[in-house]
């Protein structure tokens, strides 16, 4: 939630600055602060107390404390160092005390000025600060002081019990000036609008905007922070709802062609020559989607399930019964790779159904294409062509399938496939490829927390496969301790080689390519956590195990490498010659996190494992156990036991349930990363909101958004409200619903 009117004024202006211009240009470009409002919402992250007051004899070590005393003696020294090799360096050590203990304060540099002239012996102050050890002595450097003005113990006693905020900063731009630039803003706060219905306000017993403001900032009492942020977090989950609902709202509106399946169709003839039967699972979410087809508006449903649940199964049964109904339905992949995938196994489940039109296909068959930006001219200008007929029923491809070359005859329904890979324009030039809007599916493997379903794609309506197909076979997953027990690793090979000399294969997994262009396929790769910042050495490459692989643990085997950059029809062939039994051991970047699905694969060996995330490493997981022989996942690292990387390897390890891991994803990093993701990394608008702690909030704001919309669509009675929603929707601005 951001910008009000009435807050709307710059932080920078070409003649007056509301904070000085240098500071101003540092929030703008640092923070992403331009206006009062803007300011007004950067929230501290947390407080810091002085502290109650310690005397001298009790200091502890490397706290904040804060201590009453008097100037015993100050004195400047003079010194040489790198910054002032002719002397010039300033310390000024002063000396306290309490009647109980004495106590050295130290202040360097420039800041060696002020407390020069104000501490003089015989002056008492209040100081806070850390305690630290400098030459066996305690001491406190450059402490925050208050002089005391006579001897009021009620001063002394308000001064060491203030909440001192501490904001987000920059290198650029510290918390404590932050603060003094909220300070100068907050009288603004009173004219904020409030976007919440007094109604919905009154009845939960929240406080008025204004005062949750003026609380968040500036707070007498810990009681004082938690109503402002009960507040706050009730503008953020609202004002997104609202939009949530809003869009699910003018969805409602628009027309579609209903879309039902004929008893006697392409679909019926799929399902008779199934070789087994549907879980319930995929039954009972086959029926929510046929009945949403059957509907005179869109269709707009997100499908996630668990890596192997058959949501490809349950997809193609939909696209099936588009076709029945004489329409096309089109299937978007965020990779070659996949979309190749899908293609290879939708018209392997199909057989002679995907031949239609041509000789020896199926009486009730349709033409199956596969679209990508890297086929020759040829077979693109059939597969368009195919399209724009009618002749081909299903079209699966990639982004290729948005440019404004592709025309169909009848577009009935879109597939996405990975959701968290399109971004909401992306499915709209898709969908406006439709005479009407066409029906949408969405789906994920990327289990979702149901307050992350509701905050992220709340414009879609859920349906969960939580159920795996019979005959697939459990994943046992063991951390490998490499540094610690490097024989673990080499046990790790030989299980490889065991696994296929048993006739199976076998896939490493590493986080880079392995040339000095590197940064894996994807950008995301590239962020460093803590943890890679203290582990010096680059993430293993692709390029450079397989080599040690093939000339040692692995020598004598087919070993192949595949990654993002190699060319699609070498990756095609790749994957091909996997799939066909061809290669022992595939070792590859995440290019095969998604939908590749090859039965006879069973063990996985994940190289620098704690580079990867939580869901990321589940999604990998699945693709091993894909067939009647046991999968086995092992996850190596030279992380140490005690680290939070191999605490959250151990958590992989420990559960088979990706919803649960998706929980344990989202408790050990920070919401904007979730979200941020799901949304393409920009920067998340939640600032109080807890996607998981606040799951009840999220809820309840969903119940009131949706029957406020249904009421009143426009929103013409809250003036307010519509102003946070442009706030939040602003074109210009960082949007929050965009997730590409």
């Amino acid at each position: 939630m951001d910008l009000v009117p009435a807050l709307e004024e710059p932080l920078k202006q070409p003649l007056k600055s509301v904070l000085g211009p240098a500071t101003a240009k540092v929030m703008a470009e640092h923070l992403g602060l331009h206006t009062v409002g803007d300011l007004l919402h950067h929230y501290p992250r947390r407080y810091e107390e002085r502290g109650q007051l310690t005397h001298l004899a009790d200091l502890p070590m490397d706290e904040h404390v804060t201590v009453v005393a008097q100037v015993a003696d100050a004195r400047l020294h003079s010194f040489a160092s790198a910054k002032a090799p002719r002397g010039k360096g300033q310390r000024l050590e002063v000396t306290i005390t309490d009647g109980s203990g004495r106590l050295q304060l130290v202040f360097f540099g420039n800041g060696v000025h002020k407390p020069h002239k104000e501490l003089l012996p015989g002056t008492r102050a209040m100081f806070a600060g850390k305690v630290s050890v400098f030459n066996r002595r305690l001491q406190l450097a450059h402490p925050a002081y208050e002089l005391l003005k006579g001897d009021s113990e009620e001063a002394v006693e308000t001064w060491a019990g203030t909440l001192i905020p501490i904001y987000p900063a920059t290198a650029k731009l510290e918390s404590w000036k932050i603060g003094k630039a909220v300070q100068t803003v907050l009288p603004s706060a009173q004219e904020a609008v409030d976007p919440l219905p007094a109604s919905l306000r009154e009845g939960r017993g929240l406080v008025t905007l204004p005062e949750a403001l003026l609380k968040i900032h500036r707070p007498h009492t810990k009681a004082d922070i938690a109503d402002a942020r009960a507040r706050l977090k009730w503008d953020e989950a609202f004002v997104l709802q609202v939009a949530l609902a809003r869009r699910r709202h003018a969805d409602t509106q628009l027309p579609a062609v209903p879309r039902t399946a004929r008893p006697d169709g392409i679909l019926t003839a799929f399902d008779d020559r199934l070789p087994f039967t549907l879980t319930d699972g995929q039954k009972k979410v086959s029926t929510e989607i046929f009945t949403d087809l059957a509907t005179d508006h869109p269709m707009h449903r997100l499908l996630q399930g668990e890596v192997g649940s058959g949501k490809t199964m349950v997809a193609l049964r939909a696209m099936l019964a588009v076709v029945d109904a004489g329409g096309q339905a089109a299937m978007l992949a965020p990779t070659e790779v996949l979309a190749q995938q899908h293609h290879r196994s939708v018209t392997e489940m199909m057989g002679e159904l995907a031949e239609g039109g041509m000789l020896g296909g199926a009486e009730h068959g349709t033409k199956v294409v596969l679209l990508t930006g890297s086929m020759g001219a040829a077979a693109r200008r059939q597969a368009l062509l195919d399209l724009v007929t009618g002749e081909a029923g299903i079209v699966i491809g990639t982004h290729a399938l948005i440019e404004d070359k592709v025309q169909f005859h009848d577009l009935g329904l879109v597939v996405v496939d990975e959701q968290h890979r399109f971004g909401v324009e992306q499915r709209d030039a898709l969908r406006g490829k439709g005479k009407q809007p066409p029906h949408l599916l969405v789906m994920t493997a990327t289990p979702i927390p149901r307050t992350v379903a509701m905050t992220v794609f709340g414009d879609l309506e859920t349906s969960v496969l939580d159920q795996l197909p019979a005959g697939r076979s459990p994943i046992a997953t063991h951390v490998v301790p490499a540094a610690d027990k490097p024989h673990f690793l080499a046990r790790a090979w030989e299980r490889v080689r065991e696994e296929v000399a048993g006739g199976h294969q076998a896939y490493v997994v590493c986080p880079r390519i392995g040339d000095d262009t590197d940064e894996a396929d994807d950008p995301k790769k590239a962020r460093k956590s803590p943890e890679d910042e203290a582990e010096k050495r680059p993430p293993l490459a692709v390029l450079d195990v397989a080599e040690q692989l093939g000339r040692g643990p692995l020598r004598g085997l087919r070993v192949e490498v595949l990654h993002g950059r190699m060319h699609p029809d070498d990756k095609d062939a790749v994957m091909r010659r996997f799939a066909a039994g061809e290669t022992d051991v595939l070792v590859a970047t995440t290019v095969i996190e998604v939908g590749v699905n090859v039965p006879n694969a069973t063990a996985m060996v994940i190289m620098d494992a704690d580079r990867f995330g939580v869901s990321q490493l589940h999604q990998l997981r699945g693709r091993v156990g894909r067939g009647a022989a046991p999968g086995l996942c092992l996850l190596v690292s030279e992380m140490p036991e005690a680290s939070a990387a191999r605490q959250r390897l151990n958590a992989v390890a420990s559960t088979l349930d990706g919803f649960e891991l998706s929980r344990i994803d989202l408790e050990q990093r920070r919401e904007g990363d979730v979200l941020g993701q799901a949304q393409s990394g920009v920067r998340s608008s939640l600032r109080v909101l807890a996607v998981i702690e606040d799951e009840e909030v999220i809820a309840e704001a969903r119940e009131e958004a949706a029957a406020l919309v249904a009421a009143d669509p426009e929103l013409e009675r809250l003036p307010g409200l519509r102003t946070a929603l442009d706030a939040l929707l602003d074109e210009e601005r960082e949007q929050y619903l965009e997730k590409g």
